[in-house]
């Protein structure tokens, strides 16, 4: 465990966080992680389009390189740079690395397992099933099951199967709403998308990714791959074109060390100073020194009393003992 400083509304108080900061991946997380990659080359090479998929397809950048698992590139130059993101990663490093990308001439697309993976809506992204590296291997269906949305357009009646987004359902006022909705919750409902889809739609252009803003607020919305007809309906009915997010500024938060130390299980309870125990291996932080609101206690208070007590503990109160037949007394006196 480490401290680091945390966002509690304005204010930016220290916090306890747990170590490993990064994650480490599983050989099944590889396995998976390989095979997809694998799957998604040999899909772009079953439509004739270009893949580049060796260790890692790099793109030199300033200071760093953005790298991208598989780069397809259409037959119009659209290149698409899949990430296939199966373990944690920090949602200011998902989108500086998606606008790294996109700086260079690539789109990124993210692949994701988990439905509550950090790059979801941060980035253009499409989520899988969780599943054995060998099903994905042989074949088995993959399914887009959250990143790729359809848009419904209706007119708020009571008639209408669809309830009204400005009174949240509980009323209706006649005018024309639009949202957006996964194949599955489509009326009628639509048939699903396949990861093998994705990688020629989105290499032709004929899917795009588009970034939707709240209702409730514009700061905040949601990264999603949908049908270029759909986008430009989209942008016809709201009437403004709303371009991706820019990266945020570098965050302390994603900047921690700390020493990589073997931790000392010793126990020291009860040792008086001057003991050749060295002390305990501690964490180096980049922020500032926590100030302590107490006096310094001696080094004596590793022994079983301290001399300079860091508070004074005030006597307790009398008691009072009734005894039976006799007239009550205090303490017993």
């Amino acid at each position: 465990m480490f401290i680091r400083r945390g966002r509690v509304g304005g204010r930016r108080p220290l916090v306890a966080s747990h170590l490993p900061i990064t994650h480490k991946a599983t050989p099944a997380e590889s396995a998976q992680h390989k095979a997809t990659k694998e799957r998604i080359v040999e899909a772009a090479g079953r439509y004739g389009l270009e893949a580049e998929a060796e260790a890692e397809a790099e793109v030199a950048l300033v200071n760093r390189r953005s790298v991208s698992d598989a780069v397809v590139t259409g037959p119009n130059g659209l290149r698409i740079g899949r990430e296939i993101q199966y373990h944690h990663l920090s949602p200011s490093s998902v989108r500086r690395r998606s606008v790294n990308a996109l700086e260079h001439g690539v789109t990124p697309l993210w692949v994701a397992k988990d439905r509550t993976a950090s790059l979801i809506d941060r980035a253009p992204w499409a989520r899988v099933d969780d599943m054995p590296w060998k099903d994905i291997a042989d074949g088995k269906e993959m399914v887009i099951r959250g990143g790729y949305r359809h848009l419904e357009v209706w007119k708020c009646v009571p008639s209408s199967e669809r309830h009204c987004l400005v009174s949240d359902g509980a009323s209706h006022c006649g005018d024309i709403h639009a949202d957006w909705f996964v194949p599955a919750l489509c009326l009628p409902q639509r048939r699903p998308v396949h990861i093998e889809d994705l990688v020629l739609q989105s290499a032709t252009g004929e899917s795009v990714p588009v970034y939707v803003p709240n209702r409730g607020n514009s700061r905040i919305g949601r990264h999603m791959w949908v049908s270029a007809d759909d986008r430009a309906l989209w942008q016809e009915l709201i009437g403004e074109r709303t371009p991706l997010p820019t990266a945020p500024d570098e965050d302390a938060d994603d900047v921690i060390t700390f020493a990589e130390q073997e931790v000392d299980r010793t126990c020291r309870a009860g040792r008086r100073a001057g003991s050749s125990a060295t002390a305990a291996p501690f964490a180096v932080l980049t922020s500032r020194p926590v100030v302590s609101p107490f006096p310094a206690c001696p080094s004596s208070a590793l022994a079983t009393r301290c001399e300079s007590p860091l508070w004074n503990v005030p006597p307790p109160p009398p008691r009072w003992a009734v005894r039976r037949g006799s007239r009550s007394v205090l303490n017993g006196r």
